[in-house]
């Protein structure tokens, strides 16, 4: 007897929402839909596309809007959470489906979340990862640092066009190496930290040097990150950031509205987006807010990168939520 092989993934590219998206798959069955955040691409889903295609589902993971091999137009204005949730509507259509479970990790699970909220006929499950669901507020988060008197958070740092995508662009592969490891969980040599900009002089100066790899982080992803990034820079990406006021007045007709499909929440009990002071609070609202919640999963000693730290746990996590269904 010979043990059956997993289901190859293959990089296919999609006109969708009038731009071209480069997406990976494997598998067939019920389609799973992976959105990847910041600074990152398709590949940090690689272990859980082969381990739900293994066990019978669709996976898809795109470059998300100004990542990789998609599209990235030039108009800061065309990255707004409407543009990123009508991105993964029109690719779930391209795909000939007309329904999906979306999962979103950093930056892509406010889309998984939005993506949940505004078309509920698609979406019909979500999980996110790293950050909580809020429904749509009065105030972004830019004036709510501002109030404050924060001024040295590194998405402030973000909002002038061309300075951090100027310093990041210089060389894709140490800025990826010391981002990935400035928010890698179990670390004991922590001296510095991206989320405050304590020390002048940009994004590099405030983290530190990794004198290897982090444990999850191979040299062969490194390369291929920092060979994605070469191709589209970091513009893209952060223009993101530059659309959370804006965001905030498109969204404003869905205030305070829950998510009522069947939802899920990761997270590592080591990223700092767990010990933001608000975080507490959006968990402890999920009865309010994500009724239909079917589990908060905080993992010890794990960081920001959590499917990638801990692919296996997530992995299985994501397949019980998903048979539960």
């Amino acid at each position: 007897m010979t043990a059956s092989r997993a289901p190859e993934t293959v990089l296919r590219t999609v006109t969708a929402n009038q731009i071209t998206i480069r997406y990976a798959e494997a598998g067939s069955g019920p389609l799973v839909l992976f959105c990847h955040g910041w600074p990152e691409g398709w590949a940090s889903w690689q272990h859980q596309i082969g381990a739900l295609a293994a066990a019978g589902y669709r996976a898809v993971a795109p470059d998300m809007r100004g990542y990789g091999e998609t599209d990235a137009p030039a108009e800061i204005e065309r990255y707004t959470i409407l543009d990123l949730v009508a991105d993964q509507v029109a690719l779930v259509k391209a795909l000939g489906e007309t329904s999906a479970v979306i999962v979103g990790h950093d930056w892509g699970a406010p889309v998984a979340w939005h993506a949940a909220l505004l078309r509920p006929d698609i979406f019909r499950a979500v999980v996110g990862m790293s950050v909580p669901w809020t429904p749509p507020a009065q105030t972004d988060l830019l004036t709510s640092l501002e109030k404050q008197g924060i001024r040295d958070f590194y998405i402030q740092y973000f909002q002038v066009p061309g300075v951090a995508e100027a310093e990041l662009d210089a060389d894709p592969r140490e800025s990826l190496k010391r981002i990935y490891n400035d928010g890698t969980g179990g670390r004991q040599d922590r001296r510095k930290s991206m989320i405050r900009l304590k020390t002048p002089g940009g994004l590099m100066e405030n983290m530190d040097v990794p004198a290897q790899l982090p444990s999850w982080l191979t040299d062969a992803h490194l390369d291929a990150m920092a060979a994605a990034f070469r191709h589209s820079g970091f513009r893209g990406g952060l223009n993101w950031y530059r659309n959370l006021r804006r965001n905030v007045r498109l969204t404003a007709a869905w205030r305070g509205e829950p998510i009522r499909q069947p939802a899920l929440f990761i997270a590592g009990a080591e990223d700092g987006v767990m010990h933001f002071p608000a975080t507490r609070a959006q968990l402890d609202a999920y009865p309010r807010t994500l009724p239909a919640c079917r589990g908060v999963h905080v993992i010890p000693g794990a960081g920001h990168w959590i499917q990638q730290e801990r692919p296996e746990e997530v992995s299985r996590l994501l397949l019980d939520f998903l048979r539960g269904l």
